[in-house]
Parts: C-alpha cells; structure tokens; sequence
C-alpha cells in the first residue's frame, strides 16, 4: 500500500498547487489509517465551514487513489490538525450531554451530524453502562442522535 499513499499524496499536492495555495503535505499515521495533513498559512480557506471543503478534498484524494489501488484504505484528509481537534470536541459534547442525561433522567437530542461524527458519538459512550446512542431513522444525510437512559 506504499504506492497507494503516495499516489493519495501527490494528488492532494496536485489539487492544491493547481489552485495556488503554498503548502506542505505531511503524513502521519498507522499504516492502512493513514492522515494527509496540510500545514499551510491558508488553512481557514483549505478547512472551509465546518471542514466542508476538507470533507470535499478527502473525498476527491480517496476516488483518485482507489481507481488505481482499489483495496487502498479510505485515507483522511486534515489542515493544520483541525480534524483531530474537532473530533475530540464531539466526543466531549457527547459525553458532557451523557452527564446530563445521568443527572435528570430526561433524554437529549443532538444537533444533525454526518455518518462520521455520528459514529464518533457512538464510540464515545458505547462502553457506558448507563447510557444509550440511537441514530433518527430519516433518509437525510445529516442525522440527530438521541442520548437517553438504557
């Protein structure tokens, strides 16, 4: 999977010289998981709302490279650690709401949330013996998540 990465690698550094930002692409992680961050002093713009645009980038890098390694693993795609940052301020949100949950009794609603965020909440309490997660069942991709009592 050496190819695939660097593959995944020079088509993000393609996408981004092409559309004039300076940059550097480094990559860290576990083999088969992984993480393509860009440091550039243009992050806000390459990040987008949300990480709307980073959500786009990874998506475009990961159809690139599986249509030359298609058993290549998904790879992430993060500006200046922002995914990791965000990540564990969805696992803190889940929980903090986890200990309200504990303390009235009363069942909570999450904001919607991607299929990746999410499952973020769903590992960050599914080892919780009080607590339960359940997904809206709606067809929208965007999705609540109710914390409630087991």
């Amino acid at each position: 999977m050496a190819d695939a990465i660097t593959d995944a690698k020079e088509a993000l550094t393609s996408m981004l010289e092409k559309l004039g930002f300076e940059f550097e692409v480094e990559v860290a992680g576990e083999p088969s998981h992984e993480t393509l961050n860009i440091v550039s002093e243009d992050s806000a713009l390459l990040i987008g709302k949300n990480g709307d645009r980073l959500d786009d980038l990874q998506y475009l890098v990961n159809r690139i490279t599986r249509a030359s390694h298609p058993e290549a693993p998904r790879y992430r795609v993060d500006c200046d650690g922002y995914r990791a940052e965000q990540e564990q301020r969805v696992a803190e949100k889940a929980l903090k709401l986890a200990d309200k949950v504990r303390e009235s009794g009363r069942e909570l609603w999450m904001n919607p949330m991607n299929s990746y965020h999410r499952r973020l909440v769903h590992n960050a309490l599914v080892d919780d013996p009080e607590i339960e997660t359940v997904s809206e069942d709606s067809g929208a991709r965007n999705k609540k998540i109710l914390i409630r009592l087991k």
